[in-house]
């Protein structure tokens, strides 16, 4: 099941939200779990197996980290932390990478050896790297073991993030999970910010990654039909996810809880760096505090920061997907970042500012297009059509026409232009006409979201991989 689709919208989510309100306040956090559970076991039951095991296992483990230190015995204390990573990593490893392995053994050593043809379950990159980070959290002593199961099973696959991240941290949500309250205006304000990702998703992504569908369909695609393409991609990648990320965090705020934002307008950004200091933050700071600064950070030199960049942007981009176009997508971005460290971000300070905001454009555009296509045969077609084709033909021009006013929504929705826009308009305005006006506005975007998806048949969810 996903958000945004009409049994989640008209049956799921009341009836999860009725449930939850009209049950005493401890035993809400059940009504999570199994409504979570229900929810995950929608589309694929038997994957639900997989996900328990991991949140008893990180359950029990958290319980022998949390023995060990208190009997003063830091070496057994860190030999369960290694093996829940070592048994976290492998289970990851073995739904995700395991055909992929068998491809690139087969293609190098000229043998036949059978995929197993495992599906991947959805959500098991979210899930596994949350409960990882709970046990290295309680082995660093920053939170206390969790010693209630139900709630450390709520925990780990509560559904407004189970599937599509953001990616929550236990010590984020440590006392929310006991001493949250929930309240109607916080209810109110989590289904205004679900309604608004829906549009984004719905709305805008569905209908940019259309465009993007045909032109990457195209065996000869003109130059500029390329680009369109590839911008129609980035427009459909960040609203999508985006917009999964707003419905995460509004339906936390629905039950109780407050996650952390996981998009800051990337795309306003000036620098790589800062792009992904604004793009899926909770990725990014999960490799930071488990990965970057275990290894050393910058706290060992510029030859070990290097390194250290490429170890951590190798591991983002398979993170993404078992497929080598993910592994160069990381290399790239690593390139890019190690660049900037060294010497580009000093030229870019000296630039004007709008120098800084191309430069990192016409970057994280390149890499969407490494991004979205899997085949690297196809992928090499497809930059060179974007650099050495025919500048445009007839279906440039009709391309453009017929997406013009939804390229412009898309730009101008990517900015912040929207918020502040708002923010000037109520102002000027009294509390009960700007609550009307809102109000308003949410309403019809759920209606013309819900209206889009009876009528469209074309709602991909861009995560299965992950």
């Amino acid at each position: 099941m996903v958000f945004s689709s009409t049994v989640f919208l008209l049956l799921f989510l009341p009836l999860v939200a009725i449930a939850y309100y009209l049950c005493p306040r401890r035993g809400r956090n059940v009504v999570l779990l199994l409504a979570s559970l229900l929810f995950y076991g929608w589309g694929e039951p038997k994957y639900i197996l997989i996900m328990l095991f991991s949140t008893v296992f990180d359950y029990c483990n958290g319980l022998g980290i949390g023995h060990f230190r208190s009997k003063g015995k830091p070496g057994a204390a860190r030999a369960v932390m290694i093996l829940s990573v070592v048994g976290n990593l492998s289970i990851l490893g073995f739904f995700k990478y395991t055909d992929f392995a068998i491809g690139n053994v087969n293609s190098l050593l000229s043998l036949g050896i059978p995929a197993l043809g495992l599906a991947l379950p959805i959500g098991i990159s979210f899930y596994t790297f949350q409960t990882m980070s709970y046990t290295i959290d309680v082995y660093r002593g920053q939170v206390a073991p969790q010693r209630n199961i139900l709630d450390f099973g709520a925990y780990v696959t509560l559904f407004p993030q189970l599937i599509a991240g953001p990616i929550v941290q236990y010590k984020t949500v440590e006392h929310q999970l006991h001493t949250r309250r929930e309240n109607w205006l916080e209810a109110s304000r989590g289904l205004q910010r679900f309604v608004i990702g829906l549009g984004k998703k719905v709305l805008i992504a569905n209908q940019v990654g259309a465009l993007w569908e045909t032109v990457s369909a195209m065996d000869h695609p003109a130059a500029l039909t390329a680009w369109l393409g590839a911008l129609a991609f980035t427009f459909q990648i960040y609203f999508d996810f985006s917009g999964y990320s707003d419905m995460a965090i509004g339906l936390g705020h629905l039950f109780g809880f407050t996650f952390l934002e996981n998009f800051r307008y990337p795309y306003e950004s000036r620098s790589v760096t800062e792009f992904w200091r604004r793009w899926h933050i909770s990725l990014g700071t999960w490799f930071r505090e488990y990965v970057y600064i275990p290894l050393g950070g910058n706290r060992r030199g510029t030859a070990r920061q290097i390194l250290n960049l490429a170890i951590v942007w190798f591991l983002t981009g398979l993170w993404h997907g078992a497929s080598w176009n993910f592994v160069l997508w990381g290399v790239y971005y690593a390139v890019l970042l190690i660049l900037e460290k060294t010497f580009l971000a000093r030229v870019l300070e000296r630039l004007p500012r709008a120098a800084g905001h191309i430069y990192t454009c016409f970057c994280f555009v390149m890499g969407w297009v490494l991004f979205a296509i899997t085949d690297f045969g196809e992928l090499g077609r497809y930059v060179a059509a974007m650099f050495t084709s025919r500048l445009a033909d007839g279906g440039t021009w009709y391309l453009l026409r017929s997406n013009a006013v939804l390229l412009v929504l898309a730009l101008i929705g990517s900015t912040m232009f929207p918020v502040k826009a708002w923010e000037k308009l109520s102002g000027r305005l009294s509390d009960g006409a700007a609550v009307t006006l809102r109000t308003v506005g949410v309403t019809a975007i759920l209606l013309l979201s819900v209206a889009f998806l009876v009528g469209d048949s074309y709602n991909p969810f861009l995560y299965f991989r992950f």
